[in-house]
């Protein structure tokens, strides 16, 4: 009867003790040089525009970070831009109109590594809904939905999705790996220019840069799709990589080496050692880290 008592104290005991709940955390799969990844998209700025404007000029030396001062698009116009920023290729899009191509991306090789992944979207109305424009919200900067192994795989579907998400998954520490960020047609230049874009990108980021549950080990990178200019040759676009926990192998603001769009890619593929998907991301010059 003693010792029965004493297990059944034991038991009582240990069910007082709280369980701790998992937070996203505990499902992190550590990189080289990041945990995670954050990629924003504005539109159609030259390289000089927007280096020259005081919130994107000076987001290298605001948030510990490095301005790639010649880093080049892909080509011209937008769509095929942000498909070879996901697919190490432009086939299959030579412009803005709908396409569905059937190829692997960057998604298949984080899910064969458990890595998780998610895009936001402003305005998107969710539902895997394939239309190309609704409101201010545009399918061509919303590269995932134009894969047909995505856009009929109702659990990937489901990653893409509105914008707004991304501060319930702040605030429940649930922000994955590989984030994806399109703002809509306003906020990402193309309808209002480079002023409108680093006024809503410094109101935006500036305060969910201090969410450790946002920023910890992580990368942020702001990116353009594409120069205003299309007689603009290279085709230059203002990239900066930055992160208050961004770890930098040295202080230096700016890189002049030679990285394109392909080059987000690799640094992504190597910083977590996927597979690459045979494309021109197999060439791809990675970011010096």
């Amino acid at each position: 009867m003693k010792l029965l008592s004493l297990v059944t104290a034991m038991i009582v005991s240990a069910a007082a003790v709280p369980i701790s709940t998992s937070s996203s955390t505990t499902g992190i799969v550590p990189g080289k040089y990041f945990d995670r990844i954050v990629i924003f998209v504005f539109e159609n700025a030259d390289f000089l525009r927007t280096t020259n404007n005081a919130y994107f000029g000076s987001l290298a030396e605001r948030h510990n970070g490095v301005e790639l001062t010649n880093f080049v698009a892909l080509t011209h116009p937008s769509q095929p831009n942000y498909i070879g920023l996901i697919s190490g290729s432009t086939e299959g899009s030579v412009d803005d109109d709908k396409v569905t191509i059937d190829r692997e991306t960057i998604v298949d090789l984080l899910e064969r590594k458990n890595i998780s992944w998610k895009t936001y979207q402003q305005d998107y109305p969710g539902g895997c809904e394939t239309k190309m424009r609704i409101g201010k919200y545009a399918r061509k900067h919303n590269p995932f939905i134009s894969f047909k192994n995505i856009q009929s795989n109702p659990e990937r579907c489901a990653k893409i999705v509105n914008a707004d998400v991304l501060d319930e998954d702040i605030k429940n520490d649930t922000v994955p790996q590989y984030v994806f960020y399109t703002p809509n047609m306003d906020n990402d230049g193309h309808d209002t220019g480079v002023v409108h874009a680093a006024q809503w990108f410094s109101k935006f980021l500036e305060p969910r840069l201090k969410e450790p549950t946002f920023t910890k080990n992580t990368l942020f990178v702001s990116t353009f799709d594409e120069a205003k200019h299309y007689t603009h040759v290279p085709n230059r676009v203002q990239t900066v990589l930055f992160g208050p926990d961004f770890k930098r192998p040295s202080n230096a603001t700016t890189d002049n080496k030679t990285y394109n769009h392909y080059s987000i890619l690799r640094t992504i593929e190597d910083n977590w050692d996927l597979d690459h998907l045979g494309l021109v991301d197999r060439i791809a010059v990675p970011f010096t880290l």
